[in-house]
């Protein structure tokens, strides 16, 4: 995955070399830098409870709510923009500050809303603090604009990691004072301060904001139909827990967003900076549609090689894994991480679409998709709340399949994409990541009891090893676009 977007041969080779290096520094970095939280997260959650991550899970709601707004959306705007002077960026740190000093007000006004529907009333206490949140976005958006029009992916890699091991330095320190649930705001708080200072002093962004605005409803406009989209990705991405978190008590939900955090993992965390420089490098290609066909195919191809053995991978070991990495407590979610994992790969392609289409200036279309699963998914979720934990889990299979297929039907002719072209590049890897899932599913039941570690350790890489020779023998072509671009990053 050295490249994000795998841009074609003929293609500036400029822009060939500041996309493979954004894609080093921000994939790189983003893997150490996950490592180490990961790290941290996994002992927190060790020390914490179901009952802490349900209450928690319950804030959250609010908080990715009120973030669709809080402007990185005209941030977007800024990067796809020809001009942006410095009054341009004056504007946008005005709207920034607007914005999201409003939004920490509602959020703390509204938090006994919150704790009333929840019926837990430290909710309330939760969300009040967390308004702080707010107050370090307009530093941190507006330098990510600035660096992202250069291409320059390195400084932003570089803070982040360091406002990652900020972070989790901030974790293991609250649970090891038995913070509890106040663990989980302390980490965010300090990673977002630390964020918003290092940005603003990598991008030199320290300016003066202006509130006068004329000149600047491009911005506006764009941003707010990115907003606008990205309320209906919201609905649908924070339905269950919303409907959920109701019905369930907080251990029961703790369980559920565990897991959900748990197969997750990939597509929260290693696609989304993949996205903002694919994003950045689709807007340069914009006029030559050729171009950001042969870009986005690639692209998916090269993702999804890792993402479904990734995903599968962690199906067909979720009882030993779940013992490992989260500890005996949590035991009774290795099924619900069976099952959410096995529904990942459609929410990972799902997300490769939006970066492509508002790139091209056609925002509107993510904003569709974002209707018909803010439709579908909540629909589902509302009917299968009420068989507990697996109907949650069953409304997944039921409602994701149509979501993806109305997507990829707005999205391909927008971008210039064959739908024969997306499945052929995504087959070969589909069709090795079943067979090694089913390798590895068979070994493990004749397996002899055996701890928890050695079992996913001996698992692991007999599914590693059977990934690769499948590829090898039977899809040796997309094995070697995977090493050759694995040779020119060590270059």
């Amino acid at each position: 995955m050295s490249e994000a977007v795998a841009l074609p041969n003929d293609t500036e080779p400029k822009l060939r070399d500041q996309v493979r290096s954004a894609v080093i520094w921000r994939s790189g970095t983003q893997i150490a830098g996950q490592l180490l939280t990961w790290a941290s997260t996994f002992i927190v959650i060790r020390v914490l409870s179901p009952s802490d991550y349900g209450l928690f899970a319950m804030t959250q709601v609010v908080l990715v709510l009120l973030n669709m707004l809080n402007g990185y959306g005209l941030s977007s705007a800024l990067i796809q923009r020809k001009d942006a002077s410095l009054h341009a960026q004056r504007q946008l740190f005005g709207m920034l500050i607007l914005l999201n000093f409003a939004l920490a007000a509602v959020q703390f006004l509204c938090a006994p809303v919150a704790a009333a529907y929840y019926r837990q009333p430290m909710v309330a206490d939760l969300l009040r603090v967390q308004a702080l949140l707010y107050i370090a976005t307009p530093f941190i958006a507006l330098p990510y604009a600035r660096l992202a029009r250069e291409m320059d992916f390195k400084k932003q890699a570089k803070v982040n990691f360091v406002s990652g091991l900020a972070g989790a330095i901030a974790a293991l320190a609250g649970a090891n004072a038995g913070m509890g649930v106040w663990t989980l705001v302390l980490a965010p708080l300090v990673l977002f301060a630390t964020r918003a200072i290092g940005m603003t002093w990598a991008a030199k962004s320290l300016m003066w904001p202006s509130f006068d605005f004329r000149g600047a409803s491009d911005i506006a406009r764009y941003g707010g139909v990115m907003a606008f989209g990205q309320i209906f990705w919201f609905v649908q991405s924070q339905a269950d827990v919303f409907i959920a978190g109701r019905l369930f008590d907080p251990h029961t939900l703790g369980i559920y967003t565990t897991s959900l955090f748990l197969t997750q993992i990939f597509v929260s965390k290693f696609v989304p900076p993949l996205n903002e420089v694919a994003f950045t490098a689709y807007a340069r290609l914009k006029d030559d549609r050729a171009a950001v066909a042969g870009a986005f195919v690639k692209s998916a191809r090269i993702i999804m090689v890792v993402a479904l053995p990734f995903y599968l991978g962690l199906a067909a070991t979720a009882g030993p894994l779940v013992e490992v990495v989260l500890g005996p407590k949590w035991l009774e979610a290795a099924p619900i991480v069976h099952w959410l994992a096995l529904a990942m790969p459609m929410m990972t392609l799902q997300t490769l679409y939006s970066p492509a289409t508002d790139a091209c200036g056609r925002p509107g279309i993510g904003a569709q998709n974002g209707i018909a699963g803010a439709i579908l998914l909540p629909a589902a979720f509302l009917v299968g709340v009420h068989w507990g934990l697996f109907g949650l889990v069953a409304a997944w299979f039921a409602a994701y399949p149509l979501y993806l297929g109305i997507s990829t039907w707005r999205t391909l002719p927008v971008i210039g994409v064959r739908l024969r072209d997306l499945i052929d590049a995504i087959t070969p890897a589909a069709i090795a990541a079943v067979a090694m899932a089913l390798i590895v599913s068979a070994l493990g039941n004749v397996l002899p009891p055996m701890a928890a570690l050695p079992r996913l350790a001996f698992l692991a890489v007999t599914g590693v090893a059977a990934y690769g020779a499948w590829l090898a023998i039977f899809a040796r072509p997309t094995l070697e676009e995977v090493v050759d671009m694995i040779r020119k990053r060590g270059g």
